[in-house]
Order: structure tokens, then sequence, then C-alpha cells
């Protein structure tokens, strides 16, 4: 079992999220792959917590993994959305 680096911080620009990792690498994701976090406010971003697998937004009810942002997986419900 891979254990992915625990997230620091995180932030956002206007089509990014960036995500500071504890071994040292800064991930940059595009909002486009999360469209709770691209459609929701400043604050709503900012309203998350960080645990070792990943980012969780209560308010928006949007969970981010580590290893999934490493394995280049963006929103997974959408993919499930259109499996159907």
């Amino acid at each position: 079992m891979t254990i992915s680096p625990e997230p620091l911080a995180v932030r956002f620009d206007q089509d990014s999220m960036w995500v500071d990792l504890a071994d040292g690498r800064t991930l940059g994701i595009p909002l486009a792959w999360f469209p709770r976090l691209l459609h929701a406010s400043a604050a709503e971003r900012a309203a998350c917590s960080l645990s070792r697998s990943g980012i969780h937004w209560d308010g928006l009810d949007e969970d981010v993994s580590i290893a999934g942002l490493l394995a280049g997986r963006g929103d997974q419900t959408r993919a499930r959305r259109t499996a159907v």
C-alpha cells in the first residue's frame, strides 16, 4: 500500500487549485476537473479541512484524495454520471 504525502496547504487562483504537499511538491490542478470547486465562492473554497488522505469541503460535499490528484484523476462523480 502506497501512502500519499500529506497536504499542508490549499490555495486557489482563477483557474487552478494549488496543493502544497509535505514532501515539498506543489500540485497545480485545473478547477475544471472539479466542477463544485469551480463554481464555488472563494469563501466556500477556503472552508476546507486537510487530512493525510486528502481535502474535504463539508459545505460543498466534495472530497479530493491526494492519491487521486497524483494519479491525474479529477471528479469521479462526473465520470460515473456520464457512464450511466
